[in-house]
């Protein structure tokens, strides 16, 4: 099996739902979270076949519930990797009943000559994102329970794909730029954006207002015909210059940086990264040059443009090239050591 790519979407023997997590997976595995399980009294899915929503917040405290839950009732999708040195979530390909993936999906309902109403807005959303870019229908995806077919027209989102390096920067310029023109999407203002910033502020190390910052950086996130939608860059396969233990990562410590961004060209996509120069550490351990800092939270992606100057707390990890056998340093944001205290934050 090949082509697991960042939010494609795998079901198991056992009926549950997981969401593949970057472009980067181990022999005979995907690295993947947990995200719906069957149930009873599950609201989505529809007859017989109900699931309920195990991941409830995309942070790593709700995450580490999820492995606590598998490492219980289920081991075998544990898996401990030699690569990154960390226990994580991976299926096996044995385990796989289903691959799901978006490009397909949105081209199949497209074509459909039934469709219910929050299929129906998915179609329109993804025209309007064509015709306004520039970018071509086949470089577009639904994922999410849209993708699996267990949605619920009254309340499920518009989780949306796109692909290319070149389509996704085409694509965040575009509505980046036409942000305050009449467009049907609507970003999140006043009260609405209040409580969002509340609620961001509960769940990671931020206040109100640097979650503010934030989302005021936030080109992907919003409302089209009062649905909420998320979109998601993801890279080409023959984008992925890396492969899978090409770079051993070993775990320091954990460090507070203050760092100045000299390339974000990989801040769309999961794991969002930031090259990094000038960078002062203001705690922790000075043990080498640090390069860059990368994160699997994805608030934190699209956050910085180059010149930006950040801080950041995060796992300092000792990077290995295999192939090269150079060192160097990076910062983890997202990691399960980090227990959801760790963050990227713009300084003034």
């Amino acid at each position: 099996m090949q082509g697991f790519r960042d939010r494609d979407f795998l079901q198991t023997n056992e009926g549950f739902f997981f969401c593949v997590v970057g472009p980067l997976h181990p022999p005979k595995r995907v690295i993947s979270y947990l995200k719906y399980v069957p149930s009873e009294s599950g609201v989505w899915g529809k007859g017989e076949k109900k699931f309920s929503r195990i991941l409830q917040k995309y942070t790593i405290p709700n995450l580490l519930k999820t492995f606590n839950f598998l490492e219980r009732n289920y081991p075998h999708y544990l898996f401990h990797s030699h690569v990154d040195n960390i226990t994580l979530t991976a299926v096996p390909h044995k385990n796989i009943e289903t691959h799901f993936k978006p490009e397909p999906k949105l081209s199949q309902l497209r074509l459909a000559s039934q469709s219910d109403s929050l299929q129906r807005k998915l179609i329109r959303f993804t025209k309007f994102l064509e015709e306004i870019s520039g970018v071509p229908s086949g470089s577009f995806g639904v994922t999410g329970s849209l993708l699996l077919d267990i949605h619920q027209p009254t309340f499920s989102d518009l989780d949306i794909t796109v692909y290319g390096i070149k389509n996704s920067w085409a694509l965040r310029n575009t509505l980046t730029e036409n942000r305050n023109s009449e467009m049907p999407i609507k970003r999140v203002v006043g009260k609405p954006l209040e409580w969002w910033c509340a609620k961001k502020s509960r769940q990671y190390p931020l206040t109100a207002a640097e979650a503010s910052k934030i989302y005021e950086r936030k080109w992907n996130l919003g409302f089209f015909e009062d649905t909420w939608f998320s979109i998601h860059p993801v890279k080409l396969e023959s984008e992925v210059a890396e492969r899978y233990g090409q770079k051993i990562h070993y775990p320091c410590s954990q460090v507070t940086i203050r760092a100045v961004v000299c390339n974000n060209r990989d801040s769309l996509f999961l794991p969002a990264i930031y090259q990094l120069e000038e960078v002062n550490v203001m705690e922790g351990p000075r043990l080498g040059k640090i390069t860059e800092v990368v994160s699997y939270e994805s608030l934190y992606d699209s956050l910085a443009e180059t010149g930006d100057v950040i801080i950041a707390m995060g796992k300092l990890e000792r990077v290995l090239d295999k192939g090269t056998s150079r060192e160097s340093y990076r910062v983890l944001v997202g990691s399960p050591e980090g227990k959801g205290k760790e963050y990227i934050k713009l300084q003034d």
